[in-house]
């Protein structure tokens, strides 16, 4: 079973590149994160510095395209690990093997909860998705790192993404016909009928109204946790700068450690959301509770 994962790991990795492409034309020019080393250039919120902010200036293209870098960086990171571990697996893991089984098989008894037997043909998307999303949130906190997550470009790829999965997945499991049937209401009496005209309109915008709460959520809370980390490093920073210090109070500590409760939460909701959006779309006879 673990090889397995780890293979279909692997084989998914192009996932992680083929999403931040998709977005790579609307973060080049995004400007809402303006801010390096804790000072605004562009009314936008403040930030802890980035090693891209430092080596490459707070302007410019680099900084332009920041998200993108480090969405890369992890993408890169998370595609050797996967297909290092799948390379050199052995009958009894080394230390970093064993992580990432523990890892693998504790989101697959997850997924098989809502999923069941249906675990084993989505665990593949669905842990890739929940392991990247957490990577690009933590990334925020780690010094000299900067969130990905803190784009709505990258979070609406990332909806969008889920949500063309969820509709291939309804359309290859129930036909064309059963996929209708199922945004129609599945009807089954004349009242359902003629409730259809109303129905499957209602269907239509919440399948669309999906991908656009998953990329606000998930930006709205990493982006917050975010600003409040820089904002009490500055206010650390402020309290001793009278005495010229180039080190200030550590109050951004508790905050640190919400922040990583936090980035963990997001990510687990944004899984547990698009694991529920495909399970919508399982034929009703194959469904498991």
């Amino acid at each position: 079973m673990s090889a397995y994962l780890f293979y279909k790991l692997a084989l998914i990795a192009p996932a992680w590149i083929g999403t931040i492409i998709s977005v790579a034309s609307g973060a080049a020019a995004e400007g809402e994160h303006a801010v390096e080393g804790g000072e605004d250039h562009g009314g936008g919120p403040p930030h802890l510095p980035s090693a891209v902010g430092m080596i490459f200036g707070a302007e410019g293209v680099a900084h332009h395209w920041i998200n993108i870098i480090y969405a890369f960086l992890i993408a890169i990171i998370f595609s050797a690990i996967s297909m290092r571990v799948y390379a050199k697996r052995q009958m009894i893991p080394g230390p970093l093997q064993n992580a990432m089984e523990m890892m693998v098989e504790g989101m697959y008894n997850f997924i098989y909860t809502i999923l069941g037997d249906d675990t084993r043909k989505y665990i593949a998307f669905l842990g890739t998705l929940f392991f990247y999303i957490l990577a690009m949130n933590i990334m925020g906190i780690i010094p000299l790192g900067h969130s990905p997550s803190t784009s709505v470009n990258i979070t609406a790829s990332l909806a969008i993404m889920t949500f063309c999965y969820a509709q291939y997945t309804g359309l290859s499991r129930l036909g064309i016909k059963g996929y209708l049937f199922h945004m129609a209401g599945e009807p089954r009496d004349v009242i359902g009928w003629a409730l259809v005209v109303l129905m499957f309109p209602m269907h239509i915008i919440g399948e669309f109204a999906k991908p656009f709460s998953l990329a606000i959520r998930l930006f709205g809370n990493i982006t917050g946790e975010d600003v409040l980390v820089a904002a009490f490093v500055g206010l650390g920073v402020s309290a001793l700068a009278f005495t010229g210090s180039p080190v200030g109070l550590p109050l951004h500590v508790p905050f640190i450690f919400l922040g990583i409760l936090l980035s963990t939460i997001q990510a687990l909701v944004f899984t547990l959301l698009s694991t529920i959006y495909i399970l919508m779309m399982l034929p009703h006879a194959e469904e498991h509770h």
